[in-house]
């Protein structure tokens, strides 16, 4: 496993998990989303790391929320690692912006549709952080090597890779989970991400849409087939998120979906 400054129980035996808002929203939300996954996850002996996006770059329509502004919301996720005590994780798309993040959060994430970036990944590399790569939904889970080959020989060998789906049709995405072995493969942890591979892209509407009725169905074949971490964003009212919140969990629904997929978990060892 990585090492993470305050990543506590990582010999609990339990998948880790990634999980916190979209984007962050305020700091009042960020604390709020925070305090209560920190609660769960500590009760369940669960490693975690809070997600939030400082700002989103991939929207569908120029009139999208991207975010509070870069320096605000760094600041927000660095105060949350801070006052909670565990590591954050949030998304970079441009080689220029790896410095700057790294010097408020523990993992550097590179969108899905960024994966190939080879300056964008050698940048993340080079700040010495843990980089979480998305793959690609254009990709098979074999060409991600790649992506993890690039790092290493960069200097660092913090990677984490992270599976979303595959592009099926226009405005769907399907989970091959014969991906995730594939990609454990390579040496590297491996994440679902149990809300982004629920999106429905290009809607007409111009906002993506989503089926979070499933996720706890998505997260329940990962851990099956032996995924080493979930990706979960969570909000405690997705309908009014600002940013993606059609494919969030419910912030109420998280501690009893973690408990079930625990059970799995014990039951696979």
């Amino acid at each position: 496993m990585f090492k993470l400054e305050n990543f506590k129980n990582t010999d609990s035996g339990n998948f880790f998990l990634m999980a916190g808002p979209c984007a962050i929203e305020s700091e009042e939300m960020a604390f709020r989303i925070a305090e209560k996954i920190v609660g769960i996850t500590t009760k369940l002996k669960i490693p975690y790391i809070f997600k939030g996006s400082y700002r989103k770059a991939n929207r569908s329509k120029g009139s999208s929320f991207t975010g509070i502004g870069d320096e605000k919301a760094l600041k927000i996720l660095e105060k949350v690692g801070r006052e909670f005590g565990v590591p954050t994780v949030t998304d970079i798309h441009e080689s220029k912006e790896a410095a700057m993040a790294a010097a408020y959060v523990d993992v550097l994430q590179i969108p899905a549709f960024l994966c190939r970036q080879t300056d964008l990944l050698i940048a993340a590399a080079e700040t010495g952080k843990v980089v979480n790569v998305k793959k690609g939904q254009f990709l098979s889970a074999g060409s991600m090597k790649f992506a993890v080959e690039k790092i290493k020989e960069a200097g660092n060998d913090k990677v984490i890779l992270t599976d979303r789906g595959n592009t099926f049709g226009y405005q769907d995405l399907i989970v091959d989970y014969r991906g995730l072995p594939e990609m454990q493969s390579f040496g590297v942890p491996v994440v679902m991400d149990c809300t982004h591979s629920l999106q429905q892209p290009n809607q007409s509407s111009g906002v993506t849409g989503g089926k979070p009725a499933l996720i706890l169905t998505i997260a329940k074949a990962a851990i099956a087939v032996g995924a080493d971490g979930l990706f979960i964003e969570t909000h405690p009212d997705p309908k009014n998120a600002k940013s993606d919140g059609a494919n969030m969990l419910h912030l109420d629904l998280l501690e009893e979906t973690l408990e079930k997929l625990i059970r799995i978990r014990q039951a696979i060892l």
